[in-house]
């Protein structure tokens, strides 16, 4: 059993257990750290402890070094994942939370290591087409209007020192979403379940169709809301992760 000690990292926002039966790692999205990206979401999905993965370089890490490649990010994950990996688990990726994941899966099944049961996408095209995301195409100006609308659209007042925090995470983020490049499918030994954002504005369902070239086992679920109504923790998401894992 892994001692409580070694579970104690800077890459979760609180120690994972020692005795959870299953695990469900959860990967934010551009910008965000897991504190506010999942901070309304339950302890438990189904049996599966929910443990939000803290990026460095934002919330309690924001005097850490930025990853500045997801990459990076991922080799550095797989050490502090290590310890955890005496249970079975999976990776939950909301938007570019997703890629990371998905390079996660890859590094961990080079160096021997046990891979997720599943990994979850959601509201995120595939790695070899990640470049069409509408946000990579946007300046510093139009980065900081799509800021205040979120904050806006979350019931939060965009004060000033808010906006220039966000853009102190958000503009190293986007630039390590836009360097990021897989030109082909690299395939992964686990099944991937892809969710798709009914009233997502941004990515269609025909945009997540190339998931499908990355597993034996690929299946594609649409869920009711917008593409960040997902940290709400809806019932239905949470059924989809409980029933999955």
């Amino acid at each position: 059993m892994t001692s409580g000690s070694a579970l104690a990292s800077p890459w979760f926002v609180r120690p994972p257990s020692a005795d959870a039966s299953a695990r469900l790692f959860c990967f934010p999205f551009s910008g965000s750290g897991a504190a506010s990206a999942f901070g309304a979401w339950p302890a438990m999905a189904g049996d599966a402890e929910i443990c939000p993965v803290q990026f460095p370089g934002r919330e309690n890490r924001l005097a850490h070094p930025h990853y500045a490649s997801y990459e990076n990010l991922a080799e550095q994950l797989v050490e502090a994942l290590t310890p955890l990996l005496d249970t079975p688990f999976a990776f939950f990726g909301h938007c570019a939370g997703a890629l990371p994941a998905y390079e996660s899966v890859l590094r961990l099944a080079a160096a021997g290591l046990p891979v997720p049961r599943h990994l979850y996408v959601s509201g995120q095209p595939a790695p070899h087409e990640a470049a069409r995301d509408r946000m990579l195409t946007l300046g510093e100006d139009e980065l900081r209007a799509e800021l205040v609308t979120f904050l806006r659209g979350r019931g939060i007042d965009p004060r000033p020192d808010m906006i220039d925090m966000g853009m102190f995470v958000l503009l190293r983020d986007h630039a390590a979403a836009g360097a990021y490049r897989r030109a082909e499918p690299a395939r992964i030994d686990c099944p991937i379940t892809v969710l798709h954002w009914s009233e997502d504005t941004d990515v269609s369902l025909a945009d997540l169709q190339g998931w499908r070239r990355y597993a034996d086992s690929v299946e594609i679920h649409v869920v009711e809301g917008g593409h960040y109504d997902f940290m709400d923790a809806p019932a239905q998401l949470l059924a989809i992760l409980a029933d999955g894992r």
